[in-house]
């Protein structure tokens, strides 16, 4: 009973619509009228830029690391590692739920990738901050914040499955299953990005601005 109470503060939790926040508090509009309609970290840098799209980003992941650390209000799973990493997944995976589906707006949210990460980070530290660094690479060489999102998500299985083999089978399902539903949900993206018309954001102010395919949209 106490574990499903924490699942559902969780998803509370995951609910908060740290874009839609953002947008109304600093522009005055809803983010889910522009760019791709997701109420996301990506399309906030898309629509709003680097700073905003950062803070939604940064709140977001904090989301799915609040959620994870949930479990320790439960003294039973301190000192039982399987069961508290199962804990873990289900809270964390509680949160991302309310991440794209969040009670707080109408049900219409985004893709949960920050979230996810914040998730991993809370529960894997060393592989998140892996799949951290293959995104923030992505990122700065191609200013493709999907693409780095889709790159960072198939690098976790990668991690936990043959660099830290990791033994956990249900930890293992998890991070599988993460990367495809990355690739399945990012698949308007993917095509964007082939036909050359993906948004960029700008990383170095004085390199991308001669780049016109860097832009972003004014509201």
């Amino acid at each position: 009973m106490k574990e499903l109470v924490l699942i559902i503060i969780s998803y509370l939790i995951g609910s908060i619509p740290t874009a839609l926040l953002v947008s109304k508090r600093f522009f005055g509009i809803d983010i889910r009228d522009y760019g791709s309609g997701n109420m996301g970290a990506t399309n906030t840098f898309r629509v709003l830029g680097s700073r905003y799209g950062t803070m939604v980003m940064v709140f977001d992941i904090l989301k799915g690391m609040a959620a994870v650390m949930l479990y320790n209000f439960l003294p039973y799973y301190l000192s039982h590692e399987l069961d508290r990493t199962n804990l873990m997944l289900g809270l964390g995976l509680a949160a991302v739920a309310g991440h794209i589906f969040p009670v707080f707006a109408g049900f219409r949210g985004g893709k949960g990738v920050a979230t996810l990460l914040g998730m991993v980070l809370a529960i894997q530290p060393v592989i998140a901050v892996s799949c951290i660094g293959i995104f923030a690479l992505v990122l700065f060489l191609t200013r493709y914040v999907s693409l780095s999102s889709i790159l960072a998500a198939i690098a976790l299985p990668v991690c936990v499955l043959w660099i830290w083999n990791e033994n956990e089978v249900l930890y293992r399902v998890f991070a599988l299953i993460v990367a495809l539903l990355v690739v399945v949900t990012h698949q308007k993206n993917i095509g964007r990005i082939l036909r050359g018309v993906e948004s960029r954001i700008p990383i170095l102010k004085h390199r991308d601005k001669k780049n016109p395919s860097v832009t972003r949209i004014n509201c």
